[in-house]
């Protein structure tokens, strides 16, 4: 890893009025820092700066499209931090990387996309360490607590002597989830998944492998749990911290008992892909054919649960670390806010923490990696999010 480019101290958020851009301007102003706002529409821009900054003392505001890269790079300059909510990603998010780049600026963002994420680490990240610009991909709900309950517990078991081979995470979500608790962002991005290639980590390498289509089990909140196996960033920065990883599973829990049929969907759907594959137009076919009914889901931002629906769910990550047998070395559970509160605590604090020097390296890094354990740890128990322990659930090492 590289020194990281010198920062400026100046943070601007693109996609400041979308809705989990709004949460990070907010969370960013609430601890003193006073941000670009950035998108397309100048009018509500306005609205927000003056709201946040005050009448006498609006908000900086910048107009950037991410269909125009070139309004994009002209965001930042030269140390800048750039923290984009702009998805889906795979389709809007690629500008605000070359504008980074190209300006030898920093970068936090909040995609939940498997594809994004591998090409953050893969394709930008050798670009970022050679210019000394800081990537962090991901840094929300999803997924941050994955990276830092397997941290805490990897941590721990190689302080006990023990290697660690396999690390499997589970998120789930606590309280009164309904159709109100999801944004459209989320739904999406979700939908940016459907049909695309994925990937794992198994063997000690990366591997190619469709989203939904394994089932990851954890113990959290006193019982075993499944969730649905998914690309995440933890694939990338989890055998960083320790090589002796062969396996790396990541699963999604929101949707609770029925999370081995859905997988089996999963499976089902991969192999119709083939056999539309071995027909000459048969896919671009089913593609127009299924457009108009996922066109309503798949706007991106259109809002999403307010403070009072916020306020009726929580976070729960879980982390196992076993060793090659299979046997659990250690068990680590953290809990927090709603995913939307808590990711925009966590786009803020890194885009300030980056732009306070804090990041200890350039290119594409993870959680642990850009700031340490024991900052992050203790930068996360501020927004909420803790480890808590029940009774039978404490790791262990052997």
């Amino acid at each position: 890893m590289s020194t990281p480019v010198p920062p400026s101290g100046r943070v601007v958020v693109f996609g400041a009025t979308g809705y989990t851009g709004d949460l990070a301007a907010r969370a960013l102003v609430a601890v003193g820092t006073r941000p670009v706002l950035a998108g397309r529409d100048v009018v509500r821009l306005g609205h927000l700066a003056a709201e946040l900054g005050g009448p006498e003392a609006p908000l900086e505001v910048g107009v950037a499209d991410a269909t125009d890269p070139v309004s994009v790079a002209g965001l930042v300059d030269r140390g800048d931090v750039l923290l984009t909510t702009v998805g889906p990603f795979s389709r809007w998010g690629w500008a605000a990387l070359e504008a980074v780049l190209g300006a030898g600026a920093h970068y936090v963002d909040s995609t939940g996309e498997g594809g994004f994420i591998r090409a953050v680490f893969e394709k930008y990240g050798p670009r970022a360490q050679a210019s000394g610009s800081v990537l962090l991909t991901a840094f929300g709900y999803d997924f941050v607590p994955g990276n830092l309950a397997a941290a805490l517990a990897l941590d721990r078991v190689r302080a006990a002597g023990a290697e660690p081979a396999t690390v499997d995470i589970g998120y789930f979500v606590t309280g009164r989830v309904g159709a109100r608790a999801v944004s459209g962002g989320t739904r999406a991005s979700v939908l940016a998944l459907v049909g695309r290639p994925g990937y794992a980590f198994d063997g000690g390498h990366l591997v190619e492998r469709r989203p939904g289509s394994e089932v990851v089990w954890t113990t959290a909140g006193g019982r075993r749990r499944p969730a649905l196996a998914i690309p995440a960033s933890e694939q990338f920065t989890l055998p960083r911290l320790a090589p002796s990883l062969g396996t790396v599973r990541v699963g999604l829990g929101w949707l609770g008992g029925a999370t081995p049929l859905v997988a089996l969907a999963s499976r089902a759907a991969g192999a119709v892909g083939v056999a539309l594959d071995l027909v000459p137009g048969a896919r671009r076919t089913a593609a127009r054919v299924t457009a108009p009914l996922v066109a309503p889901f798949a706007r991106g931002s259109s809002g999403g649960p307010d403070a009072a629906q916020r306020a009726r769910t929580g976070s729960l990550v879980a982390a196992d670390v076993r060793d090659p047998a299979g046997h659990r070395l250690g068990h680590v559970e953290l809990t927090g806010p709603n995913p939307y509160t808590l990711t925009g605590d966590l786009l803020a604090w890194a885009a300030r923490a980056v732009a306070d020097g804090s990041a200890r390296a350039a290119g594409a890094v993870g959680p642990v990696e850009a700031f340490g354990l024991e900052q992050l740890t203790a930068a996360a128990a501020t927004m909420g999010l803790a480890e808590r322990r029940y009774p039978g659930s404490a790791w262990r090492a052997t």
